[in-house]
């Protein structure tokens, strides 16, 4: 199975809780599990002995703390180079602890995970919390990949340039969450675009070829750009990776 492919189904786990998610994640390979969820921040750590994972739960509509953190778009410090979006900051922020508590093994309920290949994922929200997640992690030690699908703008040029953490960035046709916060306001993507065209097919393509393909899109209906954000479309697509 292709790592990305691995990352789109961990980004789905996300949204399960601790014991939906467990038979899951063992039928992956990994041996172990841990759940962080503090005021509706949410996040699997899962491992074995070579690999530690960090996947980050999505935005859910219903969830109103998903929703404010999306609409708050006042850039903040980020606690590394440049600026944030507030709401992705704060939602990173409330787990953020834990987390480091449970890699570095400080929090004593294990001996930590130093050493082991770290990868982080996520999908809507989660991307946007597992890049600044990378970008925090590497200040101290190498994150292997870091794997986003269907991910907001999360910061200014400042902080997305200082970003070293390999990023391959999934975008599904319209996907609409993909492209907020607006560009005019400051903010930009980080990583490697992997477009998913209308046919569900991981392609590169030229400006007036995505034209082309995204108004393919724009004609199937009014709400193509919300169902093209289902994590659903990125599982499919990444399980042609190879």
């Amino acid at each position: 199975m292709h790592i990305d492919h691995k990352m789109a189904i961990l980004a789905s786990i996300a949204y399960l809780d601790s014991k939906e998610a467990k038979p899951k994640i063992k039928e992956l390979g990994y041996t172990g599990s841990k759940f962080f969820e503090r005021s509706g921040a949410q996040c699997h750590a899962i491992w074995n002995k070579d690999e530690y994972i960090l996947a980050f739960r999505g935005t859910e509509p219903d969830e109103l703390t998903d929703v404010l953190a999306d609409l708050n778009a006042i850039p903040r410090g980020a606690m590394t180079h440049g600026l944030v979006h507030s709401g992705f900051r704060g939602e990173i922020d409330k787990l953020w602890k834990q987390i480091e508590r449970h890699w570095s093994g400080n929090g004593g309920e294990t001996k930590g995970h130093r050493g082991k290949k770290l990868y982080i994922c996520g999908h809507s929200l989660g991307g946007a919390m597992a890049t600044i997640a990378a970008s925090r992690f590497e200040e101290a030690v190498p994150v292997e990949q870091l794997t986003t699908f269907g991910s907001p703008r999360v910061g200014t040029r400042n902080f997305v340039k200082n970003i070293v953490t390999p990023h391959r960035r999934y975008v599904n046709n319209n996907d609409i969450v993909t492209k907020v916060p607006l560009f005019i306001m400051g903010y930009k993507h980080h990583g490697k675009r992997q477009y998913i065209n209308f046919h569900g097919n991981i392609r590169k393509l030229t400006p007036w070829q995505m034209v082309k393909d995204r108004w393919r899109g724009y004609k199937s209906g009014v709400l193509d750009g919300a169902l093209d954000h289902g994590m659903h479309n990125y599982v499919k697509a990444t399980s042609k990776v190879k």
